[in-house]
């Protein structure tokens, strides 16, 4: 086995420990005495190779981890037979980082992932990239940006994006957080758009009163422009939380639903029995 896959008890506080009781966790990489964990929900049965595979980046502007928030996200994608995996990576209440310590955190991540593919059972070539506000930052920039900037060992096939981050120049959001004004926009997704970029589905809430819905729109278009397959699914009444399980059952199973079948689209999983893609959510504890 491979000396980077070192397997640990789930470890935090006590409520995300509860949550992340039936993930597989793993360090993935350290800063000195910090460990950075991934938390993998494996599809039942034994492990073989060829299993797609959802990577995800949470939520939190940098600032807190909210590893948990895609506990239910990655309990319905491995009930379709993906390996879903939950990164950790540095945030400002902990570790005093801010975006370009995530950014270098998610990298590392990819490379673990990468070196330990085979053990894991999955197919780097059905990857996905699931992130929300911070963490579809962090999804865009290690996607958007060219190869001679960032030699990538994983490239998404696909993109599901729940209330991004998407301008963090001085007309965005959150500029204040990178060490100055030019890194912020050279590592703003809305000014990384360019062709030949994956499908991306973005969803976002038009009441989002922390990452303005019309940035979305915006970003929507310039991608659509340059001839991308960019989908934007608004949610007429929703604020910036609203694709949390615990935030409204019906936007859950939309969400989770409309994801599931952009997945289905772009050949990440594959099409579901005639029944509703969210009966396991709905069986979920």
């Amino acid at each position: 086995m491979s000396q980077i896959l070192q397997r640990v008890a789930p470890i935090g506080e006590l409520r995300d420990k509860e949550i992340l009781k039936n993930s597989s966790t793993y360090i993935y990489t350290n800063h000195g005495d910090i460990d950075l964990l991934a938390h993998i929900s494996f599809p039942e049965g034994e492990i073989v190779s060829g299993r797609p595979v959802i990577i995800f980046f949470h939520g939190g502007f940098w600032e807190t981890s909210t590893v948990t928030q895609f506990v239910p996200h990655s309990h319905h994608f491995a009930s379709r037979g993906a390996v879903a995996i939950s990164f950790e990576y540095r945030v400002q209440a902990k570790h005093q980082s801010g975006p370009l310590e995530a950014l270098d955190d998610a990298k590392s991540a990819l490379n673990w992932l990468h070196e330990n593919a085979d053990l894991l059972g999955i197919d780097l070539q059905k990857a996905a990239f699931v992130g929300a506000a911070g963490g579809s930052f962090l999804a865009l920039v290690l996607t958007m940006l060219k190869e001679k900037a960032y030699k990538a060992p994983i490239r998404a096939k696909a993109l599901v994006l729940y209330s991004s981050v998407l301008n963090t120049t001085r007309k965005g959001q959150l500029h204040h957080r990178f060490p100055n004004d030019k890194l912020a926009k050279s590592f703003s997704p809305s000014y990384l758009v360019r062709r030949k970029l994956p499908p991306m589905l973005l969803m976002h809430g038009k009441a989002d009163r922390l990452t303005p819905f019309s940035q979305a729109a915006s970003f929507t278009r310039r991608m659509k422009w340059r001839g991308n397959r960019c989908e934007l699914l608004d949610f007429p009444a929703a604020e910036h939380s609203f694709f949390n399980f615990n935030v409204s059952q019906s936007y859950f199973e939309a969400h989770i639903a409309a994801a599931d079948h952009f997945l289905v689209q772009h050949g990440i999983l594959t099409a579901p029995p005639e029944e509703s893609v969210c009966s396991s959510v709905r069986e979920m504890p």
